[in-house]
């Protein structure tokens, strides 16, 4: 493999990247929920959790922008919430005439839906400190150690491999198709009409899916040869430290008080 389009793993010595794989998991996994469970319009625990991921953050090495940027990805997927602004029971904010309907924003829509862009922008900026400081193979031993079905964990693993085999059989067709489409410019213009890079780009999707389904069968014997068993393997004894306990309560801890402040304030 030649590509690391999803290993979003970053190394670093600080004490997150130190910590059991299962004391991240199980924090990230409750902070999620939390989000969930927190009351529309809780801004100051919304605002609370945020200044604790950038603390996290900051405690990694990461800069700033490395959590913001990557975490911009979550809203494309919220906006697709923004109904609940006209179908939410509330006081009108706005309206408008369309044809023989009445459009209206609510207040409490508008509330929600901020509540839910926000839950999902945090909750994204958790998973991806997850990943940027646990590697992959200790994250699935983690789920192991955690009891969650081998064989969940199994199609986990197998799907986060085979990514990265579509993702290489893309390139390799991309490369050999340039190979075969030189041709000398002469009158500035290049490539094919609309029809004819449809039908090259629809062969090509075709061709990917039966090269990466061959080499995935061949990946797989090759995985059973060299002692594949059903799970990954890692050089992480995964033993529960005194470090790491303390911060299990610690986290727990914090994510409780995260809910009494959504709640009582």
């Amino acid at each position: 493999m030649h590509v690391n389009t999803f290993d979003r793993y970053v190394a670093g010595s600080s004490h997150l990247h130190q910590l059991d794989p299962r004391v991240k998991v199980v924090l990230t996994l409750l902070f999620i929920i939390s989000n969930v469970l927190l009351i529309d319009g809780s801004w100051l625990a919304f605002l609370a959790a945020w200044l604790i991921l950038l603390a996290i953050n900051r405690s990694a090495n990461f800069s700033f922008g490395y959590l913001f940027k990557r975490s911009l990805i979550a809203l494309p997927f919220a906006l697709a919430a923004i109904t609940v602004i006209f179908v939410q029971p509330g006081d009108p904010l706005a309206s408008w005439q369309w044809g023989s309907r009445t459009i209206t924003i609510s207040d409490a829509g508008v509330i929600r839906f901020a509540s839910i862009v926000i839950r999902s922008w945090l909750s994204v900026q958790a998973a991806i400190l997850l990943t940027a400081t646990t590697q992959f193979p200790d994250m699935m031993h983690a789920l192991r150690h955690l009891k969650v079905p081998a064989i969940l964990i199994s199609i986990i693993s197998f799907m986060y491999r085979y990514l990265f085999v579509l993702v290489d059989e893309a390139l390799r067709l991309l490369r050999a198709r340039e190979a075969r489409s030189a041709r000398l410019v002469l009158d500035g213009k290049h490539g094919g009409t609309v029809l004819w890079r449809a039908k090259v780009t629809g062969s090509m999707v075709g061709q990917l899916f039966i090269r990466s389904f061959e080499r995935s069968d061949k990946v797989y014997n090759a995985m059973l040869a060299r002692g594949y068993r059903g799970q990954l393997l890692t050089m992480n004894p995964h033993v529960m430290r005194q470090p790491d306990w303390f911060f299990l309560a610690l986290g727990v801890g914090v994510i409780v008080a995260l809910q009494v402040i959504g709640r009582l304030l």
